[in-house]
C-alpha cells in the first residue's frame, strides 16, 4: 500500500509538469492542423440570443465574409487616427473605431528585444470592433472611416473625453470614451435608427501564450461562476446571458470588458483556429468600462475588487488565490519578489511542519521494519492474504502506518500545486531582480543555476529519505526523477523554480535532523 502511494504521488507530479509540455501541446498542434486541413475558412454570425435583465431579444444576420477578411486586414500607422497617453499606456484608435495597438509604458514591460511590449499582433479581432446585425450596414461600415474630436490625448493627469462618429447611410454610430490616467476607459456606443450591432473585446493579447499557462477567454456570471473557454477548444458557437465581465487573455496579459451594474448578453464564436472570440450584445445603445494590460492583482482590485477573478489560477484558484495575498503582504513587508519567495517558502514549511514530521517518522519506523516485512513477504510469497496479515500485525506491535508515509504528502499536494499557478502567472514577478544573476524572476534562469541547484537538492533529499521499496527496478526509476524534473524546470520561471529550490532545502533539513533523532534512538537500543 505504500509503495502505491508513493507512486501515486510522484506520478502526479510528474504529470502535472509534464502534461501541457509532453501531451497537451502536441494534441493541440495536431488538431489545428486537421482543422486547417478541414476547413479553409469559418464564418463569424451572430445568431438570435435574449439579451440580459432587459428581456429583450437581439437577433443578427449573419456576417459576411468580406466583412471579416476587411476585419483581419493589417492596420497601418497612416490609418491610425487618434492616439491616447495614460500613466501606463499608449493607446492607438483606427480609422475603424478599433483598438488597433495599446503599449505598455511602465519600465519593466520590455521584450526579449529590450523594447516595450504591444499587446496584439498585425493580424487579429481588434478590441471596439462594432459588427451590424444587418450585413448591409456592416459591409457599408468597414468602408466607412470615422472621424474623431481629437487626434492626440494626453490623459497621464487627468480625464479625457474622445468622441468617435461614423456616418452611414441608415444610421450613426457614435463611440465616446473617457479615459482614465490609470489607463482604463468607459465606452457608451449609440447607433442611430435603432440598428443593432455587436462590440468585442477583440482577440487576446499575443505576447505570451505558452504551453504553461491557459490562455483564451474568460466569462464571470451574475451568479459567480467562472467559465474557461481555452484557445483551440471552441467548437461550436456559445450563447451566455447575465455577463459581468468578459476577458481575452494570455499568461500575463488580458483585453477585459466590464460592467458590474448592468450585466451583457455575449456570444462566444470559434476562429479559423477555433479559438474563442467574444461579441457583446449592444442593442442599439451600451455603454460599459474596459481594461487593457498587464494582469496585475492591485491593478485590477482598484478597478473593482471583482476584477481580481481575471487572473486565472486553474484547479486549485480558491487556495491560489489567498495564497497570492499572502504572498504580495509579504513583498509589501520585505520590498523583493525573490526574497518575498524565500520567505514564504519557509512560512509554509513551518506551518506544514506536522503533516511532514508526522511523514518522516513514519517512512523512518517502516525502513526499520523493512528486514522482518521482506521475511514475511518471502515466507508467504504463495499466500498474499497471510502475508499481508502478518504485516498488518507487524506494523501494529510497532505503531507504524504503512500510509503514514505518504497520506501526509498528499495532503500537501494541493498547496504546492497553489502555489505552483501563483508563481506561474504573477504578472508582479515581470521584472523584478533578485541577485545578481536573476534579473527577471518571471523569466527562465539565464545560466540554468536555479535548475541545476533544484535537481542536485532533490538528489540530496531522495538519498535522505528512507527507501523501503523492495523492487530494483522501481528504485532505478525513483533516483533518474531529478534528472527528469531538471529537465523540465530549465524552461520554467526563475520564481518558481526558486520556490521549488528553497522548499527542497528545508526538506533537506527536516529530513536531517529526524535521521538523526533515529539514530540516536537506535544507539540508545543497543
Amino acid at each position: 500500500m505504500q509503495k502505491r502511494m508513493l507512486i501515486m504521488t510522484l506520478v502526479v507530479f510528474v504529470f502535472f509538469i509534464a502534461y501541457e509540455f509532453l501531451v497537451l501541446k502536441p494534441q493541440q498542434e495536431a488538431k489545428q492542423a486537421e482543422i486547417k486541413k478541414e476547413q479553409v475558412s469559418k464564418e463569424n454570425s451572430a445568431p438570435t440570443v435574449k439579451q440580459n435583465s432587459s428581456d429583450v431579444t437581439a437577433s443578427a444576420e449573419s456576417i459576411s465574409k468580406s466583412a471579416e477578411g476587411l476585419s483581419a486586414k493589417a492596420v497601418s500607422s497612416d490609418e491610425i487616427v487618434s492616439t491616447i497617453r495614460t500613466k501606463h499606456n499608449i493607446i492607438k484608435i483606427d480609422n475603424l473605431g478599433r483598438i488597433a495597438q495599446v503599449v505598455l509604458e511602465d519600465r519593466q514591460y520590455i521584450d526579449e528585444n529590450k523594447q516595450k511590449i504591444k499587446l496584439f499582433d498585425a493580424n487579429q479581432l481588434r478590441p471596439l470592433e462594432v459588427r451590424f446585425a444587418d450585413s448591409k450596414i456592416n459591409t457599408e461600415a468597414f468602408k466607412t472611416n470615422v472621424s474623431v474630436s481629437k487626434s492626440n490625448i494626453d490623459a497621464t493627469k487627468s480625464n479625457q473625453k474622445l468622441v468617435l462618429t461614423q456616418k452611414l447611410k441608415d444610421t450613426v454610430l457614435t463611440k465616446t470614451f473617457t479615459f482614465y490616467s490609470d489607463g482604463h476607459y468607459d465606452l457608451n456606443v449609440n447607433a442611430t435608427n435603432g440598428k443593432k450591432f455587436f462590440i468585442t473585446n477583440g482577440f487576446r493579447p499575443d505576447v505570451l501564450a505558452d504551453m504553461y499557462a491557459d490562455h483564451g477567454l474568460y466569462v464571470k456570471q451574475n451568479d459567480g461562476t467562472m467559465e474557461l473557454t481555452k484557445d483551440g477548444d471552441l467548437e461550436k458557437t456559445k450563447n451566455y446571458t447575465g455577463i459581468k465581465f468578459v476577458s481575452s487573455f494570455d499568461r500575463y496579459y488580458a483585453t477585459v470588458i466590464y460592467n458590474f451594474d448592468k450585466s451583457f448578453a455575449i456570444t462566444v464564436m470559434p476562429d479559423k483556429e477555433d479559438n474563442p472570440e467574444g461579441f457583446i450584445h449592444g442593442n442599439s445603445n451600451i455603454s460599459f468600462s474596459g481594461y487593457l494590460g498587464p494582469k496585475e492583482f492591485k491593478t485590477l482590485k482598484n478597478l473593482n475588487p471583482e476584477l481580481t477573478d481575471v487572473i486565472e489560477y486553474g484547479w486549485f484558484t480558491f487556495i491560489a488565490k489567498p495564497m497570492f495575498i499572502f504572498l504580495q503582504y509579504i513583498h509589501n513587508l520585505v520590498g523583493n519578489w525573490g526574497w518575498t519567495i524565500v520567505l514564504a517558502t519557509i512560512l509554509i514549511k513551518l506551518v506544514l511542519y506536522p503533516l511532514s514530521y508526522k511523514g518522516m517518522v513514519s517512512m523512518q519506523k517502516l525502513k526499520d521494519l523493512a528486514p522482518k516485512i521482506k521475511e514475511i513477504q518471502t515466507k508467504y510469497k504463495d499466500d498474499k492474504q497471510k502475508a499481508s496479515m502478518h504485516m498488518m500485525e507487524l506494523y501494529k506491535k510497532h505503531g507504524a502506518n504503512p500510509m503514514g508515509g505518504c497520506l501526509p504528502i498528499v495532503l500537501q499536494i494541493p498547496v504546492f500545486f497553489a502555489i505552483y499557478r501563483v508563481l506561474l502567472n504573477a504578472i508582479e514577478l515581470k521584472g523584478s531582480a533578485w541577485i545578481l544573476w536573476i534579473k527577471d524572476l518571471a523569466e527562465m534562469d539565464p545560466y540554468f543555476v536555479l535548475p541545476i541547484l533544484m535537481g542536485v537538492s532533490m538528489f540530496i533529499q531522495q538519498r535522505l529519505t528512507p527507501n523501503t521499496m523492495q523492487d530494483e527496478m522501481q528504485k532505478k526509476i525513483f533516483q533518474f526523477l531529478p534528472v527528469v524534473f531538471t529537465f523540465f524546470f530549465l524552461w520554467f520561471p526563475a520564481g518558481l523554480t526558486l520556490y521549488w529550490f528553497i522548499n527542497n532545502v528545508f526538506t533537506i533539513a527536516q529530513q536531517y535532523t529526524i535521521n538523526k533523532m533515529f539514530e540516536k534512538k537506535r544507539a540508545l537500543k543497543k
